[in-house]
């Protein structure tokens, strides 16, 4: 990992976190925000935690750190016991510099026992996805709402003196949702770093579509447009996302839906498949690679469909 040059801010959130302060970081999708908390927790001794909820997200990161033979690991509950049983080892002999988990993973009994162990050294504990504490609440994956007894807990285990900072990484929180971020991971004085969210790279339009009928003309128009290049089109139910890859399938595209409703195995296959382009048959007679996903949204009002495309 050898680096001439960073973009702002990332010097300074690297900065940040070797001194070991609080900090919350707005940062725009693409940003380069895992370099900002890899670098430093490889440039130190010890161990530095990083809660996500995203466990595709998370298994890209390893891998490419592991291809580097970096110290990092994963845990979360898509594991089987064989594949858990070789991080463990890993922290139970303080091997590892990035340790990866799932918010559900880090209260369990087995991790958090080693996590306590008085001899492991903890220098930071990194939350992604960090709006995910605002709009999720209490009732969907409340062990988010507990990540703010993480640190007074690990602490009474620790030597006396010992430090653990908490970096809280979003790419979208308005001031609520930054002052809940803070008052619920506890933050101690941190030091914000707030980027524009507006990228160039991404162009935001609005169609109204009065039928299902209408909508699926619509996004049929934005597949022609595009024939060579792949899409995400986000829909309010599974149901939907089974009911539309059918659809598409059927008119010759390739297509996969992808929700919470598949096994673990089937949702790693697929993203394995997206990320390696095997979705996609680029070059194919009138084939447009579309990728649907129903997300269930607790906000009845954000449920419209819409055309997420990443071209």
């Amino acid at each position: 990992m050898g680096y001439e040059d960073f973009r702002s801010p990332q010097a300074e959130i690297i900065s940040s976190l070797i001194s070991q302060q609080d900090a919350l970081v707005i940062m725009p999708t693409g940003g380069g925000k895992s370099i900002c908390f890899q670098l430093p927790a490889l440039m130190q001794t010890g161990l530095t935690l990083v809660v996500s909820p995203l466990l595709a997200l998370m298994e890209d990161q390893v891998k490419e750190l592991r291809d580097r033979n970096l110290p990092a690991a994963s845990l979360h509950s898509e594991l089987s016991s064989q594949q858990k049983w070789q991080p463990l080892q890993l922290l139970e002999k303080q091997q590892l510099r990035l340790l990866y988990l799932s918010p559900e993973t880090l209260f369990s009994q087995k991790v958090w026992s080693k996590l306590c162990h008085p001899q492991l050294q903890i220098n930071g504990i990194i939350i992604d996805e960090a709006h995910c504490l605002v709009q999720w609440g209490e009732t969907f994956r409340p062990a988010y709402r507990r990540l703010g007894t993480v640190r007074p807990a690990l602490l009474k285990c620790k030597p006396q003196g010992t430090k653990i900072a908490i970096t809280a990484f979003t790419a979208t929180a308005d001031i609520e949702a930054q002052k809940t971020i803070t008052q619920v991971l506890q933050l101690q004085q941190p030091k914000a770093f707030k980027q524009n969210p507006y990228r160039q790279n991404l162009h935001l339009k609005v169609q109204i579509a009065w039928t299902p009928k209408g909508r699926k003309q619509q996004l049929l128009d934005v597949i022609k447009v595009k024939p060579e290049q792949t899409g995400l089109i986000y829909v309010p139910t599974r149901r939907d996302s089974e009911k539309l890859a059918e659809w598409l399938s059927n008119l010759g595209y390739k297509t996969a839906a992808y929700h919470a409703g598949l096994s673990p195995e089937e949702r790693r296959e697929i993203e394995n498949n997206w990320l390696n382009s095997k979705i996609p048959s680029r070059g194919e007679n009138r084939l447009k690679p579309v990728f649907t996903k129903g997300l269930v949204n607790s906000h009845p009002l954000k449920k419209s469909p819409f055309i997420d495309n990443r071209f």
